[in-house]
Order: C-alpha cells, then structure tokens, then sequence
C-alpha cells in the first residue's frame, strides 16, 4: 500500500515572511488577486499588514470580507461571484480556518463550476481541476488550513458542518509569520493551539499513521506544549513556536486523517456555533481517555515530549493516565472550559449531535471503532464533566 503526502508548493517560515507575498504574486505571473478575509481582521489592522504590501507594489486587488466563524455555503458562494466580478486569477486567504476554508472552496469552485452548489463537494470530492492558485497566510495558530487538503463548510440549511477532502485545493503558497498572530486575544490563542494539539494527538493516533506522519506529529506535540502557554502571554518566542508547531502537525494530520475528536466538534460548530477550537479543546481529555486502549504505546511517546518523568518506568496504565493528564493541566492552565456543558451544550441535542457525528468524516478514523451508542455516552460523559 502507497502512502500518498501532499504538501504546499512552496512555504515561508518566520517573522518578516509576510514581505514574500509581492515576490510570489510577481514570480508566478499573476495579475489581480481577490483577498478573502473577514472584517474584523480588516478593522484591526492585521489583513492590511498585506494589502499595504500589495499598494506599495503596484499589484491589483480587491477585497471579499463576508467571512464570519463556521463559513457557510452561502459565503463560499458569494465569494466565487465576488472573484468573478473582480476578474481574479489568483486569492489570498488572510485568517485562520474561516478565511482559509472560505477560500479554498472559492478557488475549487472556479477552477470546477460543475461543483457551484458548494455541497456536492462534500466528503473526497471528484474534482478534475486543481483550485485557481492560492496564497494562504495564516493568523492563527491553530487549523493549519494553509498546508491541508481538508476545508469544512456549514450547511446553515440543515445544521450541520460538511468536511470537504481535496488534493486540488492545497494552496499553492503558504505564509506563516507568527507577527501576523500577535493581535490574538488570550482566549483564541488558547483554543486554536488546543485546536493544533488534538490534531496532532489525533493524527498521531488515527487509523492511517505512519512513521513519517507520526514525527510531524510527534514533534508538533512537543512544540506546542512548551510554547502555548507563553503564547497566551503573548510571548515573541511562544508565538513564533506555536506558528511552527500547528503547521507541522497540519502537513501530517492533512495526509492520514483525524477521529472522533473533530467528528464530534464539528457539529457542535454547526448547531451552537461555538468556536471549533474550543469544542476541539473541551473534547480532547475525554476523547483520549475513550481511546487510549486502542493507542498501543504511543501514549507514553505523548507524555514523555509533553514534559512528563519517569514514563519509562510506568506502567501502560500509568503512563496513558499521566498523557491525558498533561493534557487537562495544559487545558486548564490555559482557560479552556472542561465540560461540554460549559460552552452552551444542551443535554436534550445530544441525540442529534450524536447522529451528526457518526456521519462525520473524521470519525471514519478513530482508533476505537464507534457506533451511535458509544458516541452519545461520550457526549454525555463531555457534558457532566469529570467532578
């Protein structure tokens, strides 16, 4: 069996790597762009920090801002109109997992009309055409939606969010520049690094790893447990690791898939529109714990980069124990709520969330096999919390 990995063409690393965009709009011959963006991100400063790069170059844009948290298939399909009226060969997706899923379905759709509807792209779409090209530039520490092949859509419609799998959607470039992530809040440094952690410990774990996979991920996992926290401060240094941290795990979770973690955080999105960081977050202890019989020895891999002595001479039983526990102490130390029941969960939609659930593409890959009973339970058991 062939292990296939897809990565960005090409990808900037560091503070200042934001000035590369003017060298690859020029390099690859482009000659107008559409910046896809929401409007806060154009309010505060931080979605100009590029356009000013692009004024002072000549290069002609325009600009769609109509993206909001949890982009649905209406904004994906206003945003392909707005590309054609602007005549744009080529997007810019400035932003963390909204703007960035946005825009990927944006250019899929241009460069393959037949999938207008935007829903037909759901699950490993039969697309023929790569997306127009892309130049993804991130300003959030968290989805690495500018190195995966993966964009999630809601479809406001029926409640649910839809995962959308994709070769021809990976964006051509990728900028990373921690300096574009230092407006943050606290709150969503929080929740998109927990966000990079699950996908992380979920790719490391999933059904598809393998060695390469898993020392992106590995890796990743170290990185993000030492630089998080001064992240959240606000750190140079922190910012700058975690920038690094979420895009390693990104570029191998991207290519072997995530599990129960993200199938059950997705319709949280859809029905509450609760943030996928923090439902990404709240989830992971427990979803942990529901999997840790099925992880062989990779929990004790988890605990040692996360910080955590004397493994070695644990137990099975100890170490898995001690890997969520570092878990919940980052969590905690990080202001993430612990209970499904504190971020707005309703007992009485747990049924639903859990058909939605079991639908979720990511679920396909969960080292524990699922079925709707053992996912309500673990609702359930999110919602209660562990006191």
């Amino acid at each position: 069996m062939a292990n296939r990995f897809i990565l960005n063409e090409t990808s900037y690393h560091g503070a200042g790597a934001i000035k590369e965009v003017v060298t690859e709009v020029k390099a690859r011959g482009l000659k107008k762009g559409l910046v896809v963006t929401d409007k806060d991100l154009i309010k505060f400063g931080v979605a100009t920090k590029v356009t000013d790069l692009l004024d002072e170059a000549g290069l002609p844009y325009e600009i769609y801002d109509e993206v909001k948290a949890n982009p649905t298939v209406e904004q994906v399909k206003n945003g392909v109109q707005a590309a054609k009226d602007a005549g744009a060969d080529y997007l810019i997706a400035i932003g963390g997992g909204s703007p960035q899923d946005t825009c990927k379905g944006i250019g899929i759709i241009l460069a393959n009309p037949e999938f207008e509807d935007v829903v037909s792209l759901e699950g490993v779409a039969p697309t023929k055409n790569k997306s127009v090209p892309v130049i993804a530039i991130a300003t959030t520490a968290g989805t690495a939606a500018e190195t995966t092949i993966n964009y999630v859509i809601t479809d406001t419609e029926k409640k649910r969010k839809f995962v959308c799998v994709d070769a021809h959607d990976i964006p051509v470039v990728a900028i990373i520049d921690p300096e574009m992530m230092s407006s943050m809040p606290k709150g969503l440094t929080a929740s998109t690094g927990l966000d990079a952690l699950t996908h992380a410990i979920e790719g490391y774990t999933t059904l598809a790893a393998w060695e390469l996979a898993d020392t992106l991920n590995l890796k990743a996992i170290e990185i993000i447990s030492r630089s998080l926290r001064a992240a959240c401060e606000n750190d140079p240094k922190g910012r700058e690791d975690m920038a690094l941290g979420q895009y390693m795990t990104g570029m191998a979770f991207s290519n072997v898939g995530l599990g129960v973690d993200h199938g059950m955080a997705h319709p949280l999105s859809a029905f509450y529109g609760i943030p996928h960081g923090v439902a990404c977050a709240t989830l992971l202890p427990y979803v942990m714990e529901f999997n840790k019989d099925y992880t062989g020895e990779k929990f004790r891999e988890i605990a040692r980069v996360m910080g955590v002595e004397g493994v070695d001479e644990m137990s099975q039983e100890e170490y898995r124990q001690a890997a969520i526990d570092a878990v919940i102490q980052l969590s905690k130390d990080c202001g993430i709520a612990q209970s499904l029941k504190e971020i707005g969960v309703k007992e009485e939609d747990l049924p639903t969330l859990t058909d939605s659930a079991m639908a979720d593409v990511c679920t396909g890959g969960n080292p524990r096999p699922c079925t709707k009973e053992l996912i309500f339970d673990l609702y359930k058991y999110a919602f209660n919390g562990r006191d």
